[in-house]
């Protein structure tokens, strides 16, 4: 890897192993431009439910890591399905747990934001809610292209789990390079 190369870390806000999201997200090493590339961060189901007594002991590990590899990545892609016209409460915790850390590991980081839902809109509302949090912990969230995947059953091999619209994918790539570029201003 070269040192101009850039390095993104996905977030994936779904815990379901047969996730529309995560299938989504898998394909994501695949749809990458050149001078980009992509790791998976741990799982924010093994993140506790946050509580203020539990931080006073300490921060768990899985956080500290999380943290730790989000801070040192050059910017972050969450992958995320829509729950009751928001984020799921999973996402929402870790959220709350990395929030509360100093550094705050989403501050000055780009980011951007993709869904993918069986309904219409593809996880419109999610979105909208994500990027006031976001914003709230000072991450440059990226604002166009907006990957919002509608229809998603249709767009993945329901086996393998894995992206299969080709459209959907060149979309995404579009998306990537736009963080890339995003993330190469904020560098300089």
């Amino acid at each position: 890897m070269s040192a101009d190369t850039l390095h993104f870390v996905v977030l994936i806000g779904s815990l379901r192993k047969d996730s529309i999201n995560a299938a989504v997200a898998r394909t994501l090493p695949s749809l990458v431009p050149e001078g980009v590339n992509v790791s998976f961060l741990g799982s924010i189901g093994d993140f506790p439910h946050y509580n203020a007594d539990v931080q006073d002991e300490g921060f768990p590990e899985p956080v500290l890591k999380m943290a730790a590899q989000i801070k040192a990545s050059d910017g972050v892609i969450i992958v995320t399905p829509e729950y009751n016209y928001s984020v799921p409460g999973v996402l929402k915790n870790a959220i709350d747990w990395l929030s509360r850390l100093s550094p705050q590991p989403f501050t000055g980081k780009p980011l951007a934001i993709q869904t993918a839902s069986p309904g219409a809109i593809g996880g419109a509302r999610a979105q909208y809610h994500l990027r006031q949090m976001l914003v709230f912990l000072d991450a440059f969230v990226l604002n166009k292209p907006e990957i919002m995947i509608g229809q998603s059953t249709q767009k993945v091999d329901p086996e393998k789990l894995v992206l299969t619209d080709a459209k959907t994918g060149a979309y995404i790539t579009k998306q990537i390079s736009a963080l890339a570029d995003l993330a190469r201003r904020l560098r300089s």
